[in-house]
């Protein structure tokens, strides 16, 4: 029986798609440092391989393990089978829908799922870009995350992160006029460490706060640079300490803005055991 994650998802680091006809894969997974572990049984799945590995996923979140799934988007025959197959299943903690385009998408998913089940939209295209606000709005989408992959192929747009900031930076501001968590930036296809955390330090300056994986291995990389540093959880004590975690003893307005950053930290530094 795997543990269930002790981060939200709403403040969820690192994201692992792993293919659900890896059933050999699962316990490891949910034992790794990952914060969220998403069952793939869209584009992870070969056709011919869909109908066995909903049956094993279901089987073994039935055994007591807990994981998200990545569903088939809504106009795919898939859909509607992946979830009447797991849409009610004990130990699902999240739906990821894939190749979301618009809120009505996400209000037919949530009407088949478990009451409260939370959802992040995929969004990989244009289409699904152009509604990320509206998306973002709908009752049970806690986050937004970005498939680069077919919204490159979308689009035709580059891979460079120049290329693709006006897109992410809309990821951001649609996440927050809907008021819902930062974004979850995709994946990185690189095996160079230095790759890895180089794309995971860009999603954080451009207001990203999840990222996406393909391997286990890439999830100590992405934490580290997803969570508070030591130093900034030192400053944040130390404004904590002189303000007051009530704001007490602020001077004036220009203090509270500061006070706020710090108890942010604090808060993130608590939920992902950051020491000092």
């Amino acid at each position: 029986m795997s543990p269930q994650s002790t981060i939200p998802p709403t403040i969820a680091r690192s994201w692992l798609l792993l293919p659900a006809d890896k059933s050999e894969r699962f316990d490891d997974a949910v034992n790794s440092e990952m914060d969220v572990v998403v069952l793939d049984v869209e584009d992870g799945v070969r056709q011919s391989e869909k109908e066995r590995s909903r049956r094993e996923v279901r089987q073994w979140l039935e055994a007591g393990n807990h994981a998200w799934i990545r569903i088939n988007d809504v106009r795919s025959p898939e859909w509607e089978k992946d979830l009447m197959a797991l849409g009610h299943c004990p130990g699902l903690d999240g739906v990821m829908l894939a190749k979301t385009e618009n809120a009505e998408h996400v209000a037919l998913t949530a009407a088949r799922l478990a009451e409260g089940t939370p959802i992040v939209a995929l969004i990989e295209s244009a289409d699904g870009l152009a509604q990320a606000a509206e998306i973002a709005k709908t009752e049970q989408v806690v986050r937004l995350a970005f498939g680069v992959g077919d919204y490159r192929r979308d689009t035709g747009i580059g891979s460079s992160q120049i290329a693709l900031a006006y897109t992410r930076s809309q990821f951001v501001v649609a996440s927050r006029i809907a008021r819902v968590a930062p974004p979850i930036d995709g994946p990185t296809i690189s095996n160079d460490t230095g790759v890895l955390m180089d794309a995971a330090e860009h999603a954080v300056e451009m207001g990203m706060t999840g990222k996406l994986c393909l391997r286990v291995d890439q999830a100590p990389y992405i934490n580290e640079v997803l969570s508070p540093s030591a130093a900034d959880v030192s400053w944040a004590e130390s404004v904590i300490d002189e303000l007051g975690n009530g704001g007490e003893r602020c001077r004036d307005g220009s203090d509270l803005p500061r006070l706020a950053r710090a108890q942010k930290i604090a808060r993130l530094a608590q939920a992902y055991a950051v020491a000092r």
